[in-house]
């Protein structure tokens, strides 16, 4: 947890920004390198096993693909982006890390870093998205508050997308009781400014992450990318109102492609907010008139059990305990997955010591590692 501060508590282990010696520094300047997007980035770390074997490779790689001169990104580009998260608070979540969300990991697309500021331990809790119109109409938004009220206070965390309209009002009725906001561009980019002063609420009371590099204004295309975390996050994406082409369609869409519940609230035939929601409807999705329909589908939310906190980060263990550790990882893992975090409150091992040698560990393919954040032995 945070405090309102955003200060880590003992229960979180402190995200500290990666080094010019980390590996994450260089998946980091792997993933911000031109014409690197997403599925690119997993497919070079796949070939080349490590992402600064991946950065060697990368200007063959484009000079063989026809791209001439080409540069991989700076390193000072990605100094400048720690200097400015450092400037706006925010903690980078990588797919690696146990703070990741499990759902979110699931995905073959999912991000592999996050931008976060606020609570990052929301992250674990049960997540439903509320998405809909940016011109809502009055009962649009009243049904978003209703329906997010009472999702909070049945236990679950809302997600949206820090929009105007039915995003707005979901973030408002659940900043008490927990809400996550995904944006378009940079974490530290108050996007539409109109919802700047919800947004620094958020960033106390809930969480705000993002995908893209800090300090990016976003464009239109960024909003599809920012789509597929909102639906990815979550259990459910409930459907408040909806135009037959609109973004809140993508994230639907999004949702079911990945395999999660699409649940939507029925319109008057006669508005065009409703039709995407009847659509959906019509298709298979739940019919939802309030937070009960909600939770009558997916089942009353699961609170976490409690579980020991993961110990902080210490100093780089000697090579000898790093040997010691490979051997009792593996001692420790069998053909069935087990969580990454379980397996690191079990060892009593930081996650900046023990993650490395789980990284070497898979690219020697000794261990696998599975969706949700589940890890098991490989021979």
């Amino acid at each position: 947890m945070t405090d309102r501060n955003n200060t880590p508590s003992s229960s979180t282990p402190p995200l500290v920004p990666p080094t010019l010696e980390d590996d994450s520094f260089a998946r980091l300047r792997l993933l911000r390198s031109r014409r690197v997007g997403v599925v690119t980035y997993y497919r070079m770390l796949r070939e080349y096993g490590t992402a600064r074997a991946a950065l060697e490779a990368l200007p063959d790689v484009a000079r063989a693909a026809g791209v001439k001169d080409y540069c991989i990104c700076p390193e000072n580009v990605v100094h400048a982006e720690l200097r400015a998260a450092r400037a706006a608070n925010a903690r980078l979540i990588a797919h690696n890390c146990a703070a990741y969300p499990p759902h979110l990991a699931e995905l073959d697309d999912a991000p592999p870093f996050l931008w976060a500021i606020g609570d990052i331990e929301l992250l674990h809790r049960p997540l439903v998205s509320i998405v809909g119109a940016r011109n809502a109409s009055s009962l649009g938004t009243r049904m978003a508050r209703a329906l997010a009220s009472g999702l909070g206070e049945a236990g679950f965390t809302v997600v949206s997308g820090l929009a105007r309209g039915i995003d707005a009002a979901a973030h408002l009725a659940t900043l008490d009781t927990g809400t996550i906001a995904v944006q378009a561009g940079g974490v530290d980019v108050i996007y539409p400014v109109e919802n700047t002063t919800l947004a620094q609420d958020i960033a106390a009371q809930g969480l705000r992450i993002s995908e893209q590099p800090m300090g990016l204004q976003p464009m239109a295309r960024h909003f599809p990318s920012r789509n597929r975390i909102i639906a990815g996050l979550s259990r459910a994406t409930v459907v408040v109102e909806a135009a037959a082409k609109s973004g809140s369609l993508i994230t639907a869409r999004d949702a079911l492609d990945q395999g999660r519940e699409v649940l939507a609230v029925p319109g008057h035939p006669f508005d065009a907010r409703a039709a995407g929601c009847n659509m959906l409807i019509r298709d298979g999705a739940a019919l939802v008139r309030n937070a009960a329909d909600v939770i009558d589908q997916l089942g009353p939310a699961k609170a976490p059990a409690a579980s020991p906190p993961i110990p902080p980060a210490a100093a780089p263990a000697p090579q000898r305990d790093i040997a010691a550790l490979h051997t009792d990882i593996l001692s420790r893992l069998g053909p069935s997955p087990v969580a990454e975090d379980q397996l690191l409150r079990d060892l009593a091992v930081a996650p900046g010591i023990a993650t490395p040698v789980l990284v070497e560990l898979e690219l020697n393919g000794h261990i696998l590692r599975h969706a949700g954040g589940l890890v098991s032995r490989a021979d």
